[in-house]
């Protein structure tokens, strides 16, 4: 199994904190059949800077430390970027770290909306070969409020990625059933843990996985993990129609 989105590197974000606790992460992960993982690490967010150099620099390390250990897990490259307008800019720069150096970028947006230049940047990205996947959006209230903004990002060509503790329904019914029916509707296409640590902020993927096979059956988990691995090896992952999410039906989940 693969995770696409995860904070296992030591001391550079708001994960783990040390060298421990990335090895005590790698050891859960392996506990759930995850071998391989993506990490992510928070960039050009209100606290953290992590550039592409520094990224690969720390990967390499942690796998070193990894091996060393006798932990037969493999950490590849990835950033979880917050969105700002000039993030071509920064590709350009070489600052950004798409996900296993693929051609999938990670972007995360504030917690309350969707910037109104967003559609504009994924469609410039997508022009110069780039894919976005948005980070846990059922954790983000404006695309709770109005579904329709995600669709139409989806619809537009861009990918996005829930949480396997919000599908567990670890932040609570609402969030679950959100991120249900955002697989129901086909506007996600990955399960990721988004681990902070080994205690708190863990895995929690056979959870979510349990979850989606009893709400949907077990096609659907194929195909999610299936995608985990198509994006590590910068292949397309599987993607169906989007479906408009009803306004009164999903306001009735709640």
């Amino acid at each position: 199994m693969v995770d696409v989105h995860c904070h296992i590197i030591p001391d550079v974000d708001d994960g783990a904190k040390g060298l421990q606790e990335s090895i005590a992460m790698a050891k859960a992960a392996l506990g759930q059949g995850i071998r391989k993982i993506i990490a992510t690490p928070h960039h050009l967010n209100s606290h953290d800077v992590n550039p592409k150099n520094s990224i690969l620099e720390k990967t390499h390390q942690l796998n070193d430390a990894l091996q060393k250990e006798g932990i037969d897990l493999k950490v590849l490259p990835g950033q979880e970027v917050r969105i700002y307008g000039e993030l071509l800019d920064g590709i350009e720069n070489g600052e950004i770290q798409p996900l296993a150096g693929s051609e999938y970028i990670l972007i995360e947006f504030p917690a309350n909306h969707v910037p109104a230049y967003t559609e504009k940047l994924f469609f410039d990205l997508q022009l110069k070969g780039y894919v976005p996947v948005i980070a846990h959006p059922e954790r983000n209230q404006e695309l709770i409020e109005r579904p329709e903004v995600l669709y139409q990002l989806i619809k537009k060509g861009a990918l996005s990625q829930i949480t396997a503790a919000s599908a567990a329904g670890s932040f609570g019914k609402k969030i679950q059933k959100f991120s249900l029916q955002l697989l129901e509707s086909n506007l996600t296409h990955f399960v990721a843990s988004d681990a902070h640590n080994s205690t708190n902020r863990g895995f929690m993927m056979d959870k979510a996985y349990s979850t989606i096979k009893t709400a949907y059956g077990m096609d659907i988990v194929f195909m999610l993990r299936e995608n985990a691995e198509l994006l590590a090896e910068g292949k397309h992952p599987h993607r169906e129609i989007p479906v408009r999410i009803k306004q009164k039906k999903f306001f009735g989940l709640f």
